[in-house]
């Protein structure tokens, strides 16, 4: 690029080829142009009644506006579940297009944000959204960037999704509970689960009240299993004590603990077991009614699929303070999807 000072009176160069760009917002007869607008034959008769010089730049052939640019960078970077919107004042955003989890390369986002002039800005990594949710804005942050900026760019993108949306699965659902017969807690306990499972699209197979015993909670697992289930939430007991019947019941029906205890605040009451591929995690008290616990952010991950490991959730400590500013981390249960405008 090359910078220019048009004054008023001076004819404008290459308005023919819209290589010339204004690089601040001015007034051309009374009509306001905002930055980054490329300059054409039918702005001559505005640019030769200029009240004062204006700043432009005129584009080289390898110099790519920031319009096309960001257009190229927002599809190499748009993965799987996501559309393009924009550009807004040169912005294009990608959108949700399903409820799903968001998911963010950390490194590929690094990589391409080094490269001169590329902003791309993501929500977190690993949380649920809803269709129409904007999720990441992509832009240059000059009024053009280098055609081998833009092939670099292109080119770590393609190594993989940056940023896409995973969608939910229609998991079927099996719980238990051994907190005893307590019908109103029952009841309101039922209905949270089964509402919270419904979100994601999956379906509750089975309610049951167990007694405190290993082996039965054992074999329950078990049935659960051939029943179909390709999840079992653990409700009641107490995490805590290593000879509470549920923990004992996981040796017994041959699930291994992936990890007892989150990095989180609420968490130290949540573990993680896999009878061989079937999760089975538990919730605690606080979760069995509440919708913003650990339980909340765990399960999005299961509802893909995704088979959780120790490392994920130790993971977990980035951000695992989960006070009233954390609200995002949550599912928003109560919501099925957005409209949001991402204007400036």
């Amino acid at each position: 690029m090359r910078a220019i000072t048009i004054h008023p009176g001076d004819g404008v160069p290459d308005l023919e080829t819209a290589r010339v760009v204004i690089t601040e917002d001015v007034k051309l007869g009374g009509q306001r142009i905002r930055k980054g607008h490329r300059l054409t034959t039918d702005d001559a008769p505005l640019v030769e009644v200029l009240d004062r010089p204006i700043h432009a730049v005129v584009l080289e052939s390898t110099d790519v506006h920031e319009d096309d640019a960001g257009a190229r960078l927002a599809a190499a970077v748009a993965g799987p579940g996501l559309v393009i919107r924009g550009p807004s004042f040169s912005r294009y955003n990608l959108v949700a297009e399903t409820k799903g989890l968001l998911r963010v390369d950390p490194g590929a986002l690094l990589r391409l944000n080094r490269l001169p002039g590329v902003a791309i800005f993501t929500l977190e990594d690993r949380i649920p959204v809803v269709p129409g949710k904007i999720v990441t804005g992509v832009k240059v942050t000059p009024v053009a960037v280098a055609e081998a900026t833009l092939r670099e760019a292109e080119a770590i993108a393609g190594e993989g999704p940056v940023v896409q949306i995973v969608p939910f699965q229609p998991l079927q659902v099996g719980v238990i509970s051994t907190e005893g017969p307590d019908w109103r807690v029952r009841d309101r306990f039922q209905s949270s689960v089964a509402q919270k499972i419904g979100w994601y699209g999956g379906s509750v197979i089975g309610f049951s009240d167990l007694p405190r015993d290993a082996g039965a909670i054992a074999a329950h697992i078990e049935r659960l299993e051939r029943e179909g289930a390709d999840l079992v939430l653990a409700a009641g007991g107490n995490t805590i004590d290593p000879l509470d019947p549920t923990l004992q019941s996981l040796d017994l029906a041959g699930a291994d603990i992936v990890r007892f205890g989150a990095p989180a605040h609420p968490g130290s009451m949540f573990w993680l077991a896999y009878r061989g591929d079937l999760p089975i995690f538990n919730l605690a008290s606080c979760s069995m009614f509440s919708k913003s616990t650990i339980a909340d952010v765990v399960l999005p991950w299961i509802m893909t699929g995704e088979r959780v490991e120790a490392d994920t959730l130790a993971g977990l400590g980035f951000g695992g303070l989960l006070d009233r500013g954390m609200a995002f981390r949550f599912p928003p249960y109560d919501v099925d999807g957005v409209e949001e405008s991402g204007e400036e």
